[in-house]
């Protein structure tokens, strides 16, 4: 028996651990472990939950590439930190540290890592979603932006979206998509990335086309099917086009060229992981994780985790 391939948004939730529980949560030394705690035990939960055959963490190596800035300048302009040169992100200051610690954890677990040189995690997730060819796909993430990447072919691709923490999260497949977001069912992943390009996205600093929000994005796309053909309309002088759509797509024909490349993940990035993605049965290197659990006060979390392993590996014997 195989379980499903689980592919977890590095940052997207580690960056939700932080915010979901108090900074007072401490190391014995004092430094706060709050995010790494809660990051411990969110993986433990969705491999419970989910109990995957194979795992990969994925990360940002690059938040903000340069070719996504190069077309359209305002992207993510607003989270660079100030009096930077655009380079870093503003994180909070007992974050940072943090992020170190969770790789030591994910490594004396031998759980794998996964990143792409001057990409971020969306196109690692992209990547390894659009590449595999073998096992279910789980795709687990807060930004709403991945939900392109479901798919059903050549093997099911689902986003579990937890914006609003694990408990209540929802699992999306292109059914769910084209539902919620009103577009296309046999097209619903690139179309959601149409849709987000249509109405703009202002956490990532994408305008949008100006006068033309979710409803009218979705109803425009219902109506031609892609925003190729929605554009071809628009070029067209004999079609049955408003006015008024005509002239906000027509003004906005400059974002337009320029965002949708911003927008889609990369699907053929050339992704690295730190080992083999299968999903160990027991931690890689026990003397190392019980030392980082006592210097780190978080002996619970790793052995919530080291259980999981466990009941995951069992699971498919």
């Amino acid at each position: 028996m195989s379980g499903p391939f689980l592919v977890l948004d590095g940052a997207s939730l580690w960056f939700r651990a932080y915010f979901a529980l108090p900074d007072s949560i401490t190391a014995p030394d004092g430094r706060p472990v709050n995010a790494v705690r809660g990051f411990t035990d969110m993986v433990a939960a969705l491999i419970t939950k989910h109990q995957p055959s194979r795992l990969a963490v994925c990360l940002d190596l690059d938040w903000r590439p340069q070719f996504r800035v190069d077309a359209v300048p305002t992207y993510k302009a607003h989270r660079v930190a100030e009096e930077s040169d655009g380079a870093y992100e503003e994180v909070p200051d007992t974050l940072t540290p943090q992020v170190d610690m969770i790789m030591d954890v994910l490594d004396a677990f031998g759980i794998a890592t996964a990143g792409a040189e001057g990409l971020e995690a969306d196109d690692v997730l992209g990547t390894l979603a659009a590449q595999e060819k073998k096992d279910v796909v789980v795709v687990v993430s807060g930004d709403r932006d991945l939900l392109q990447v479901v798919s059903d072919d050549p093997v099911p691709v689902r986003v579990l979206y937890v914006v609003r923490g694990l408990a209540k999260a929802e699992l999306f497949g292109p059914e769910e998509v084209a539902a919620k977001y009103g577009v296309p069912a046999h097209r619903a992943g690139p179309a959601y990335a149409e849709l987000a390009t249509l109405r703009g996205d202002a956490s990532d600093g994408l305008p949008g086309v100006r006068g033309v929000g979710e409803k009218t994005a979705s109803t425009l796309l219902q109506r031609f099917g892609s925003l190729e053909a929605l554009r071809a309309a628009v070029a067209d002088p004999d079609s049955d086009m408003a006015n008024g759509i005509r002239a906000k797509m027509n003004a906005a024909a400059d974002y337009l060229d320029a965002a949708l490349p911003v927008v889609r993940v990369v699907t053929d990035a050339d992704v690295s992981r730190s080992r083999p993605d299968r999903l160990p049965a027991e931690p890689a290197d026990t003397d190392r994780l019980n030392a980082l659990a006592d210097e780190l006060g978080i002996q619970n979390s790793v052995e919530r985790l080291t259980k999981a392993l466990a009941v995951a590996a069992a699971a498919h014997a």
